[in-house]
């Protein structure tokens, strides 16, 4: 039970809420009206499609207590266009955006007790599409179904805020142009893991990936977005084959709209990357994490001395005082749950 969870040493680790959400769709069909049920194994074919063929896409996201003690989520609309252009990309049924935006509120609703604390973590929600029906030739499941998981969750990265030790991988790449790197499919998350654990076993936190076409400029964090500030400008890699991330379009936003940046969609190079004043990454589960250090064919780049650069913590301050209703919202990005 909920109680039983010690919100001072939260990981981000699954820590399954009492509350799941499911609906069924059959190929050509409808969404069912779905229904919220106990958290629990579910039952699949060993023909299913998501199981054989990978068809498959999901979200993530966070419920989070503001200090005022209301509960918020963060631009769940984008999650649920996002989910939409997953879909379409991977074969999957579309769900309707102003649907997802009401399961998901009621599965914060009823998984409220498993909210942490102002201040302590948040409530990390999976909304999922998968192939489940039957197959056994490489076509579309003729079954489909959409589920949605919570789970309480806390810092993403161990260190926190601290800045982060990345390597740039020369062996691998997340992913080709023209594939699926551009949408929240499994296969692409599977790809990475061999990479990411060679990098972890020596000791960095994260992999970045270069380009597949070239193989010089910057594409992506592991699972999250890269950008680098040099001067008064902001720059990250234009979408493609990286993941339009929802973190990653608030981040220019604002860098262009409160501190005044030239913000730039580009091909980086590996160059402009370490030649940066500053660097960062951003996704939706460490919203921003600081980089302290570059290593690339075996030489290290360290900037700011391991510290938190000026700009990303203002970024970084900004995004987050504004998640949780601690400075105004003018894009109207934050909403309110109860």
């Amino acid at each position: 039970m909920s109680f039983d969870i010690d919100w001072d040493n939260l990981s981000f680790s699954l820590t399954p809420a009492k509350t799941m959400f499911i609906a069924k769709c059959p190929i050509g069909g409808e969404w069912s009206d779905g229904e919220y049920m106990p958290y629990g194994d579910i039952s699949i074919s060993p023909g299913a499609g998501v199981l054989n063929y990978g068809q498959g896409i999901f979200e993530g996201m966070k419920a989070q207590r503001t200090k005022g003690g209301k509960i918020v989520l963060f631009r769940p609309d984008q999650n649920g266009l996002r989910l939409q252009n997953s879909a379409r990309r991977i074969c999957l049924p579309e769900f309707s955006v102003e649907k997802f935006v009401e399961v998901i509120k009621k599965m914060v609703i009823e998984n409220e007790e498993y909210i942490p604390p102002y201040g302590k973590g948040s409530l990390y929600l999976r909304p999922c599409i998968w192939g489940t029906g039957a197959i056994l030739g490489v076509s579309p499941a003729p079954e489909y179904t959409f589920i949605v998981y919570a789970s309480p969750v806390g810092q993403y990265f161990k260190t926190g805020f601290k800045p982060i030790k990345l390597e740039i991988t020369t062996e691998f790449h997340r992913a080709a142009p023209h594939g699926t790197g551009n949408v929240k499919y499994i296969g692409n998350y599977a790809a990475g893991m061999f990479a990411a654990r060679q990098t972890k076993e020596k000791g960095f936190n994260e992999v970045i990936y270069l380009d597949a076409r070239e193989d010089k400029y910057i594409e992506e964090v592991g699972a999250a977005n890269f950008f680098c500030i040099k001067g008064n400008k902001l720059l990250t890699p234009k979408t493609g084959s990286i993941l339009p991330g929802i973190t990653r379009k608030s981040v220019m936003q604002l860098a262009s709209d409160k501190f005044g940046m030239e913000v730039s969609e580009q091909n980086v190079s590996i160059e402009e990357a370490l030649s940066a004043d500053e660097v960062f990454c951003a996704g939706t589960a460490a919203v921003i994490s600081s980089i302290g250090s570059i290593s690339y064919k075996g030489k290290e780049t360290i900037y700011n001395n391991f510290n938190v650069g000026t700009v990303t913590q203002k970024i970084y301050d900004t995004l987050t005082k504004i998640q949780l209703q601690e400075i105004e919202d003018p894009y109207g990005w934050v909403v309110v749950v109860k």
